[in-house]
């Protein structure tokens, strides 16, 4: 019997306009993937999509949702259990922050925000992992935050929520061939803070990260089967300093940057 032909590499990035998202969508093309970029800006996602094409002769599709509605969570959904065209890699990062502390934010915005970094992701992890264990493979990639290790509001809880939910993800289908992983950076070179409008000039530079070392960690650990990716020995050892530390002092740390 002739061996089915191998399955096209296809990687579905939320957040791809920038950022880290951006960078996996550069560093994947690169790589030979085929792309569906997710975002809300038509015309950046098109421009993006001309510009890998052209580089890197890869097949890109563009579909502009906004993943903080059940419409825009649905379409990405749709996509990632189409048969004829299957995703091997899901990139979950798209994301954003509120500058104030919960308590003092309008409680619409909690709920966007829980939207968007909880709700929407755990629908597209769902998607993926029906559609990966049928097939016997797939990746997820959900982008956290080392901030899942502090207290450190609403944000910090959802991307604590997000490494969970992955850790036992990966635990749970390893046999069915899916390999599940939280990426947890530190504060790194994007549009992030200031979109939303936050002063970082109280954090000093051995702290920054760049986009496209961060995503080429995080396939490192990915092809290693890691559950987590702290990009950097720095903060490896900030992630495991917060677990360790009395909880008012990793607090006050973790305000830095608001």
């Amino acid at each position: 019997m002739t061996p089915p032909p191998p399955m096209t590499q296809r990687a579905l990035i939320t957040g791809a306009t920038a950022g880290i998202g951006n960078a996996y969508a550069r560093e994947l093309a690169k790589r030979g993937y085929d792309l569906i970029i997710v975002a809300r800006d038509t015309e950046r996602l098109e421009k993006i999509a001309a510009d890998l094409i052209a580089k890197h002769h890869v097949g890109v599709d563009v579909i502009t949702a906004d993943l903080a509605t059940v419409d825009g969570v649905q379409n990405v959904a749709n996509a990632l259990t189409d048969t004829a065209k299957p995703v091997g890699l899901l990139v979950n990062n798209a994301g954003s922050s509120l500058v104030g502390w919960f308590g003092t934010t309008d409680i619409v915005d909690e709920d966007h925000q829980l939207d968007l970094m909880v709700r929407a992701p755990m629908h597209l992890c769902d998607a993926a992992i029906k559609s990966m264990t049928g097939r016997g493979r797939g990746q997820i990639i959900n982008v956290a935050s080392v901030a899942a290790f502090t207290p450190r509001g609403t944000y910090s809880a959802h991307k604590m929520w997000i490494v969970n939910l992955s850790r036992w993800l990966n635990l749970q289908y390893a046999d069915a061939g899916v390999t599940v992983m939280a990426l947890c950076p530190g504060f790194t070179h994007t549009e992030f803070h200031q979109r939303m409008g936050a002063s970082m000039d109280d954090i000093p530079r051995w702290m920054w990260l760049k986009a496209d070392k961060v995503v080429k960690s995080s396939l490192r650990d990915l092809a290693k089967h890691k559950a987590i990716s702290i990009p950097s020995i720095r903060y490896k050892v900030l992630a495991m300093l917060a677990q360790y530390l009395p909880s008012s002092i990793v607090a006050r740390i973790a305000k830095r940057g608001r």
